[in-house]
């Protein structure tokens, strides 16, 4: 220390304690391993209204929950995955071919299958007010038949999309319910077309889940509502390249159309709106098809014209028709490099959107070909966005016997079955099939939050969520 004055050596003293303190620190905190520590994981936010400032209180309520499943999973702590169905009301109603029997189906007949296998409910039940089943016309801003009204002098095949609202709002209430201008206190109701009774399965009376909303749209200005009129190949898209610049231009009538299709959605959503509903909603899914001929009409576009599509549908929903009960999923398709490409370049931004998905039908039942335990590319290539991760569609349940840890080793915070893939056979689908010993191993699963109160064997008290 010659030639270093004194006030100088105290400081150099003091420094080489506190380096000491650090590093000792250091080691404890990593018991002795002098490695650096593990990052700390990037959490997602909870609170709905940074997105939306108006957020219903159900609905900022319900997007806490997914994000606080995804945060604890994030952490590496045991989180739990809500068991989730589709529902194809317009398959039920109207096409007698669909489903495990050869003929029509009560509406939310595969919501109520669930039970009849498991004896639990699903946990989030998703319905689509669209593609329609071959009806003309969306009867835009005319009283619904659920509204206790004839729309429009009891149009053929509509009944579907008031279907799903009931079964929506009885998801999310109870069901049978007390008279809500559709269905009476017993559950049943006539079908103004067709003259004769259809109902809803009861699910105990009480909040039973989440409700979602897909929305297979036909192409804006389609004449007819139908499945066909959805894919990009029998749209304007596959033979016009600048349909779809002209669809996201205000003022043309390729946009007028596309708001007059908002508008049917809109239409609906406030009914669940008004009657304290929050629903996780899903546009525009699968928006990465590698091209036209594989997609919907909104697929295989430019990014950049997608996006502008997803935001013009929000600012629409949200800031036009004041729709606050809303969580918005977006969700691509399993990419591969064949079928779908890496979908990245669609996602609309943090700004608008709140949940992020997959739509999968790559994995079980059979062989995957992947050395990496199923759906974990897509699990890990979501989470960069830091939002809630869910699986937004598959053929299959997540547990089965040859499958026993997917949930564990990829801990989606909700997991929806499509439709009729509960009970697919081997004619309608030569691909594999659920067994009915896999389906309750799902819903038996202690990691799984089903539906319905405790008399269905629920784990999650979904009464909590509503309106206090």
């Amino acid at each position: 220390m010659i030639g270093i004055p004194v006030r100088r050596r105290g400081w150099i003293a003091l420094c080489a304690a506190a380096s000491a303190v650090a590093v000792l620190v250091t080691l404890l905190l990593t018991n002795g391993d002098s490695r650096r520590p593990e990052p700390r994981p990037t959490l997602v936010d909870a609170e709905l209204r940074t997105r939306d400032p108006q957020a219903t209180p159900e609905a900022r309520r319900v997007y806490s929950m997914l994000a606080g499943l995804e945060n604890d999973a994030r952490r590496g702590k045991p989180s739990g995955t809500v068991i989730g169905q589709h529902v194809e009301l317009q398959n039920e109603r109207y096409n007698a071919e669909y489903g495990d029997y050869r003929g029509t189906k009560q509406p939310g007949y595969y919501y109520g299958k669930v039970r009849d296998i498991t004896g639990r409910l699903p946990g989030f039940t998703e319905v689509d007010l669209g593609p329609g089943y071959g009806a003309r016309g969306w009867g835009v801003g005319e009283p619904r038949w659920y509204s206790d009204e004839k729309w429009p002098t009891c149009a053929a095949r509509w009944g579907s999309a008031d279907d799903a609202v009931d079964l929506a709002v009885g998801v999310w209430a109870g069901l049978p319910r007390t008279p809500d201008g559709s269905y009476n206190a017993s559950g049943t109701r006539e079908d103004c077309a067709s003259g004769t009774d259809v109902s809803l399965p009861p699910n105990g009376g009480g909040p039973a889940g989440l409700v979602g909303v897909s929305f297979h749209q036909p192409y804006p200005g389609s004449a007819t509502k139908g499945y066909e009129q959805t894919l990009c190949r029998n749209a304007p898209a596959a033979g016009d390249p600048g349909w779809f610049g002209r669809v996201i231009t205000p003022g043309t009538g390729e946009h007028k159309a596309l708001l007059r299709d908002l508008g049917y959605l809109a239409d609906h959503l406030h009914y669940l709106a008004d009657r304290g509903v929050p629903v996780l909603l899903r546009p525009y899914h699968e928006m990465n098809a590698a091209s036209c001929d594989g997609g919907f009409w909104w697929a295989a576009q430019k990014p950049a014209a997608y996006r502008a599509l997803w935001r013009i549908t929000y600012d629409y929903l949200v800031d036009t028709r004041a729709l606050h009960n809303l969580i918005f999923v977006w969700s691509p398709h399993s990419y591969d490099g064949k079928g779908a490409v890496e979908p990245g370049d669609y996602y609309p931004g943090s700004r608008y959107v709140d949940v992020v998905g997959i739509d999968d039908y790559s994995g079980p039942p059979g062989p995957t070909g992947r050395d990496e335990p199923w759906t974990a590319v897509w699990y890990r290539g979501l989470e960069r966005y830091a939002k809630p991760r869910v699986m937004a569609e598959s053929f299959s349940v997540p547990i089965g016997a040859d499958r026993p840890t997917t949930l564990t080793d990829t801990p989606w915070v909700l997991w929806t079955l499509w439709g009729q893939a509960l009970t697919y056979d081997n004619i309608t689908a030569p691909e594999g099939k659920n067994t009915t010993a896999d389906v309750k191993r799902t819903y038996g699963s202690e990691q799984v939050f089903t539906g319905g109160g405790a008399a269905q064997g629920a784990r999650f008290d979904w009464g909590s969520l509503h309106r206090r």
